[in-house]
């Protein structure tokens, strides 16, 4: 694991969209980027000729890019009007989290009965480095955090799984960037984390997942609310 100044977090999985050519997905792996950190703005059309030239290629390698993340939902086409970013609103974020809440569980159940010592450790060490950090540099946050989470979900069996698990994560991250964690939710996070780690020290599958599940949703809520708030100081 790096150390403290050079520390991000990776994915467990090496992302590869399935059938897609290797330029094609690449490029869906640089537009999918530019549209979770608003570089492609909610609404914006996205021109196939436009893309080719802005990323140095062919147009069919843009149309596989956009086929795969109008699978994933961040892309929508119009009738008559193309491709077009679609917006990371509440509904989006809400339907991220609620799948999170229905993967993770399973995911930290097969963690528990797997766990080693070693696994142990660095959960213990992640968290330690967390709570040093109390909350004071966000991004550094957001990268332990993530890292905390895939050591339970990095060897799991269930690669597509794992995957998916990281992409939806890195959307939620991207959002979550914008706000600040209130006082609540500081507490909430350490708590759980510290809980979290009893139970897989106690090998205690069924309670490590239920607490994940409450973690997961707590996380989605606090992101909804916090755009809520964003969204009716906007409209006052």
């Amino acid at each position: 694991m790096a150390e403290i100044g050079d520390f991000k977090a990776k994915p467990p999985v090496e992302t590869d969209p399935m059938g897609a050519s290797s330029e094609g997905a690449s490029l869906y792996q640089l537009i999918r980027e530019d549209i979770i950190e608003g570089r492609l703005a909610a609404n914006e059309r996205l021109v196939v000729t436009d893309l080719a030239r802005r990323h140095g290629t062919s147009t069919n390698p843009v149309r596989e890019a956009l086929q795969l993340l109008r699978g994933e939902g961040f892309v929508i086409f119009l009738p008559n009007r193309g491709a077009r970013v679609r917006p990371i609103d509440q509904d989006f974020v809400r339907d991220i989290y609620e799948i999170g809440v229905l993967i993770e569980p399973a995911l930290t159940r097969w963690f528990v009965n797997m766990a080693t010592g070693e696994d142990i450790a660095e959960l213990e060490r992640l968290e330690g480095l967390i709570e040093e950090n109390n909350f004071a540099d966000t991004f550094r946050h957001s990268e332990l955090d993530t890292a905390f989470h895939t050591v339970m979900y990095q060897r799991h069996y269930n690669r597509h799984a794992a995957e998916l698990w990281w992409k939806h994560r890195e959307v939620l991250r991207a959002v979550s960037r914008r706000f600040n964690f209130t006082l609540a939710r500081r507490a909430a996070i350490i708590r759980e984390h510290r809980e979290l780690i009893a139970h897989v020290k106690a090998g205690e599958a069924d309670k490590a997942a239920e607490l994940v599940s409450r973690h997961v949703e707590g996380s989605g809520r606090h992101i909804l609310e916090q755009m809520r708030a964003r969204n009716a100081a906007r409209a006052g």
